[in-house]
């Protein structure tokens, strides 16, 4: 059985994580994570926090003064099977913002971001036009099969 460590810390009031959004994302992960690795088990933390707190580990990891939405920091290691995929932080404010502007759900923008950031993890990039290509494939194929995994389970 493959198996997911998931440590999922809410560090912002803003919009605290629901223990639905909890489950959905420990359920899109697990899905998510074991399309994209061949290991049988896997590590990963999500960090939630608002814009102040994005916006400084932004300017201090990548030296970009300015809000975003996601950031990923990659481990990509293994130790003793278990494959380290490394770190996810999501600015909840951004996820509401975006949403509205984008005229979907709250739901619908953390699952893209969550699978958007887990493919950086993975070795993912959108620098160039041809990765971004790659990247947006990915991104809708795992969020449609994940979507697809939820109908059947209902």
């Amino acid at each position: 059985m493959r198996r997911l460590n998931l440590y999922i810390d809410d560090r912002q009031t803003a919009l605290p994580v629901s223990d639905e959004e909890r489950a959905l994302l420990k359920a899109l992960f697990h899905h998510a994570v074991f399309c994209l690795i061949e290991e049988d088990a896997a590590e990963l933390s999500v960090s939630f926090v608002d814009g102040t707190e994005i916006r400084r580990l932004n300017r201090d990891y990548r030296g970009i003064d300015r809000e975003t939405d996601v950031l990923s920091f990659p481990l990509d290691e293994s130790v003793d099977g278990m494959r380290l995929l490394g770190d996810i932080v999501i600015n909840t404010e951004r996820v509401r913002s975006q949403a509205e502007e984008f005229g979907h759900s709250y739901r619908r923008e953390l699952t893209y971001l969550a699978v958007h950031s887990l493919l950086h993890l993975t070795g993912y990039d959108h620098m160039e036009e041809e990765e971004k290509k790659r990247m947006r494939r990915a991104e809708e194929a795992l969020l449609a099969s994940f979507e697809g995994a939820e109908d059947e389970a209902r």
